[in-house]
């Protein structure tokens, strides 16, 4: 091989590498599309220009055979007058235009099942763009997705390389330091303040309001015993001589209020014990 034909060679290999690295299938996709969209439209074209040509046909052999008849009836018109040989002529004009009319008529056969191929042609032509833009726009689709993924392999690559969610973790580390620097500044600003011995009883209230909470709930649900009934308070006697602080601040009033309270007392105790006698 000579150097000009393995440089031509080197050339047109650089180019198709070219033009297939610039290739790009969405857009190639939709050009052919449109070119085969426009081969319909000329198809559609030839298609029409065929079905004029058949009707011409039909008309033209339609004519012939009018022509035909026409001739027929002159000629039956001059054997009524006498004249044989203006009949023959015009028998031999008639033979004429038949002969002419199933010409035009085979061409007319012709053309129409020419016709009728071209039409079948058409549609399984429109049937085929029709698919292949369906299929386009699958294409496009699975193009497009298989960049996304491209892409995001790539971004996470990336990520991976910068070490990105390592700086997430060393920063997540300061932030817990910075935190327990002020835990431990608060902790030892109450030691300092008192206020430890405050929070303990804090804590220790809420506990104990809980834990009653927690107790009452049982109780209502059933699953721990009742509350056990106070007992009453036995009245204070009063003994001479050795009155209690509690007892000189009563007055005469208040003590009146209490005898009345106990005899009524006794008094339902009394009734209470006689009913259950009987």
């Amino acid at each position: 091989m000579g150097i000009f034909a393995r440089l031509a060679s080197l050339i047109k290999a650089n180019l198709n590498d070219l033009i297939s690295r610039s290739e790009d299938p969405e857009k190639m996709l939709n050009q052919v599309v449109i070119d085969m969209a426009n081969q319909l439209i000329e198809a559609k074209k030839q298609v029409a220009v065929s079905i004029a040509d058949e009707k011409r046909l039909a008309k033209q052999a339609e004519q012939e055979a009018a022509n035909a008849a026409e001739w027929e009836r002159r000629a039956m018109l001059a054997i009524k007058a006498g004249d044989d040989a203006l009949a023959k002529e015009a028998l031999n004009r008639k033979k004429e235009h038949d002969a002419l009319a199933q010409t035009l008529k085979d061409q007319w056969q012709k053309q129409k099942n020419a016709v009728d191929q071209l039409k079948t042609a058409l549609r399984m032509l429109n049937a085929k763009i029709e698919e292949a833009k369906r299929k386009k726009n699958v294409l496009i689709a699975r193009k497009k997705r298989a960049e996304a993924q491209r892409a995001i392999q790539e971004t996470m690559s990336g990520m991976n390389n910068a070490s990105a969610f390592e700086t997430f973790d060393r920063m997540s580390q300061k932030i817990d330091q910075i935190e327990a620097e002020a835990e431990a500044s608060s902790e030892i600003a109450e030691q300092y303040t008192g206020d430890v011995l405050a929070d303990k009883f804090g804590q220790l209230e809420a506990s104990a309001g809980a834990d009653d909470e927690l107790l009452a709930l049982k109780r209502k649900m059933g699953v721990a015993p009742p509350e056990a009934p106070k007992a009453e308070a036995a009245p204070q006697v009063r003994v001479a001589g050795t009155p209690t602080p509690a007892a000189q601040q009563v007055t005469q009033a208040e003590q009146d209020e209490l005898a009345a309270a106990l005899a009524e007392l006794e008094a339902q105790e009394q009734q209470e014990q006689a009913r259950m006698k009987r």
